[in-house]
């Protein structure tokens, strides 16, 4: 365990930048006087998608987990190790998380300082929530939960697959590779986002809504804490049904 520290500051960074350039694209798109201004959903899908492969490479020496239902999806998994030789404990599996959320929070900050004069300038305070956090384009909770579960099963499910089912590897989003997951997120955006925004990442949606609920936006309105719990309840059960499912599925098709 004498590495905990630096497994906690390469998620920190890691999901740091994730959020940063993910909610930086959102910001592009969906601020007054940007010129992304109207780039629309799949120049947020490209966007987002390659965040993560940022995100993945810079906390390559962690696993690049990012993401608490990662983390949780490969406990579920049986996983007795995390990326660099770190064992599965519950210490370990709180630095993980605690880092996720800490930098998630972190980028969402860093992404208003870069973004700051357009949040002065944008007028519909839904346009400056929706870039620190997710919502629903037909709000029904159950519904938008169970378009969550979905979204972050095939997104742990597939990590699962290709990293620790057929490599052999312990890790997170690093097993299957900074690209291939960039493009993983990205299809899933694509397919499965229209319902909610794909979260599929309780630290990337609670973290920069906390950021949202106490920074000092002018006009910012509500931070819609009604919805807040479908993003963060909805991608752990999704992830932790990819990591029972790759228990018994991924020996058969191996």
């Amino acid at each position: 365990m004498d590495n905990i520290g630096v497994v906690f500051l390469s998620e920190v960074l890691g999901t740091g930048m994730l959020v940063l350039l993910g909610t930086g694209v959102v910001a592009n798109v969906a601020l007054a006087k940007n010129k992304g201004l109207g780039g629309g959903f799949l120049m947020v899908t490209v966007g987002w998608g390659f965040a993560v492969f940022v995100g993945v490479i810079v906390a390559y020496n962690s696993g690049a987990h990012l993401n608490p239902a990662v983390t949780l999806g490969l406990v579920a998994s049986g996983a007795t190790e995390f990326g660099s030789g770190v064992p599965v404990n519950f210490l370990s599996v709180l630095t993980y998380i605690s880092a996720q959320f800490v930098g998630a929070f972190i980028g969402a900050i860093i992404c208003w300082l870069a973004y700051k004069q357009h949040f002065d300038a944008e007028p519909n305070p839904a346009n400056k929530l929706g870039v620190f956090s997710t919502g629903p384009a037909i709000r029904s909770y159950a519904w938008n939960m169970i378009t969550e579960i979905i979204g972050t099963f095939v997104l742990v499910f597939v990590v699962l697959a290709f990293g620790g089912g057929r490599q052999g590897e312990s890790g997170g989003l690093a097993a299957l590779g900074a690209l291939p997951v960039a493009l993983l997120v990205l299809v899933i955006g694509t397919s499965l986002g229209g319902p909610t925004g794909y979260a599929i990442n309780p630290a990337r949606d609670l973290g920069p809504r906390i950021a949202h609920f106490v920074l000092p936006i002018k006009g910012k309105g509500s931070s819609d804490w009604a919805y807040s719990w479908v993003p963060v309840i909805g991608p752990v059960i999704g992830g932790v049904l990819a990591g029972w499912a790759s228990l018994f599925l991924l020996p058969i098709l191996t």
